[in-house]
């Protein structure tokens, strides 16, 4: 397969500087694939699942052999051990000419020994005949294109949704904001500055080079260009101010307590820092909740995004009625174009560039009955030589820092001059720091560490 896929041997494939060499090895295996749903690029489908969906009829027998604590299903759901990923938000959307696409649902299980593992898998939103649910006891490579089928599916999610829109343009919005409504002596946006650099510049390039008509993401991916759009509009009816708060988001999505998601875990630990960091720096300039609310230039920052940016969604902020919700807003500001953008943007070579483990397309519709797969299916089904060998090219760049990068905490520029503002930032870089080192320990104990959200590692802005 590794010849085949890539067209390289692979000694010369194991001759690249793999961060996470595992993935090779073990990419095809059941809880590999699960935790992927935790720490990998897109870690933010996953969720609780407590009653089964109408669509997707798994019934008891079908997964009892999955459970290994001895439980019915019912029993594992009432007792939270039972996740799901729905990746309905593609159905309907149109393919690439000669791609597939589809919209499959995956139900996932905490085992005893707390791996997230696949238990079975819908490839379509309407159960039936012609979409049957594939299940670890089916043979090897109905499993095998099954997996396949739900990690294509999260990749283009991914891209589009989770990477593009959710840090990218959301930041370009906030960026376009700042500049309209907020003087260069406000303290908002002396703050704010640091977070969008480059992101203008950056987002243009990707336009013009990743999701034109003739971009990257167009001939890689398995989506058209008019699809491209459709995910897009899909994915703003369920982008609201509280899905970009991480705390929130965790706790819709019933994560709170699920072991060994370091996503979360290191998310919230810099969530906290950036939010204690925001709120000192608001406390320096804003005597009261009525300051807030009288500081024209905050109130048409936050009108002028909800305005243009979000289509005057009803799910974003109009107007600022107390220091903590200036507190919130900016803390999500900074998140998003900071830890988040880096929590799904520099694992892409890590876990994209081993082309099995998560196809940018397939070349072959999806099964549509069990028994019919075998590896020449499967081959015919990825994507070809050259194909790969773009989307290698492409994630390879994607996950490199410039040399001059500026990292979580840096402020060179010196927009603040008052000492209790450049107090505020010592001790935001101090608890930074401790962060960290945090990680970095915990990370030593860890056979596969998680990397993506120690502030060390964490640019500034969306700038790549």
């Amino acid at each position: 397969m590794e010849r085949e896929v890539l067209g390289l041997d692979k000694e010369d494939f194991h001759s690249t500087q793999w961060k996470h060499k595992t993935v090779v090895q073990d990419w095809n295996k059941d809880f590999m694939f699960g935790y992927q749903f935790l720490n990998g690029c897109n870690p933010v489908m996953i969720r609780k699942c407590m009653k089964l969906p109408d669509k997707f009829p798994v019934t008891p027998k079908m997964v009892q052999s999955s459970l290994n604590r001895g439980h019915t299903l019912q029993q594992e759901l009432k007792a939270g051990n039972i996740y799901i990923a729905d990746y309905e938000i593609l159905n309907d959307v149109e393919a690439a000419k000669d791609c597939y696409l589809t919209a499959p649902i995956c139900l996932l299980y905490k085992n005893e020994s707390d791996q997230m593992l696949p238990i079975a898998i819908q490839l379509s939103q309407t159960p039936g005949e012609m979409s049957p649910i594939f299940l670890p006891s089916d043979n090897e490579f109905d499993w095998m294109l099954a997996k396949m089928w739900v990690k294509t599916s999260d990749f283009n999610v991914h891209q589009l949704v989770t990477h593009l829109l959710r840090t990218h343009l959301v930041s370009e919005v906030f960026e376009m904001a700042i500049y309209r409504q907020l003087s260069p002596i406000h303290p908002v946006y002396k703050l704010l500055m640091p977070h969008v650099r480059f992101t203008i510049a950056i987002n243009a390039e990707a336009r013009e080079r990743l999701i034109s008509k003739d971009g990257t993401l167009t001939r890689v991916t398995s989506l058209s260009e008019d699809g491209m759009g459709t995910l897009v509009k899909n994915a703003m009816k369920t982008l609201t101010f509280k899905s970009l708060c991480l705390p929130e988001d965790i706790k819709v999505r019933g994560m709170e307590d699920v072991p060994k998601y370091y996503y979360r875990d290191d998310g919230m630990k810099i969530w906290e820092t950036i939010h204690c960091f925001v709120s000192a720096v608001v406390k320096i300039y804003y005597a009261s909740d009525k300051a807030v609310q009288q500081d024209v230039e905050i109130q048409g920052f936050v009108k002028d995004v909800v305005c243009y940016g979000m289509n005057k969604s009803d799910n974003f902020p109009k107007s600022l009625g107390t220091r903590e919700e200036l507190v919130e807003y900016l803390t999500v500001v900074i998140f998003t174009a900071s830890a988040q953008h880096a929590a799904v943007n520099f694992g892409q070579f890590d876990w994209y560039g081993w082309i099995p483990n998560s196809p940018s397309t397939m070349r072959k519709l999806p099964p549509q009955q069990k028994g019919q797969a075998d590896m020449d299916f499967i081959m015919e089904s990825l994507p070809n030589r050259g194909c790969s060998r773009e989307l290698l090219g492409t994630v390879w760049s994607l996950t490199r820092t410039e040399s001059n990068e500026l990292f979580l905490g840096m402020y060179p520029d010196m927009y603040f001059t008052e000492q209790p503002a450049e107090e505020a930032i010592k001790t935001f870089q101090h608890k930074l720091e401790e962060v960290t080192n945090t990680i970095k320990r915990r990370n030593e104990e860890l056979t596969l560490p998680y990397c993506y959200l120690s502030p060390d590692k964490i640019p500034n802005s969306v700038a790549i």
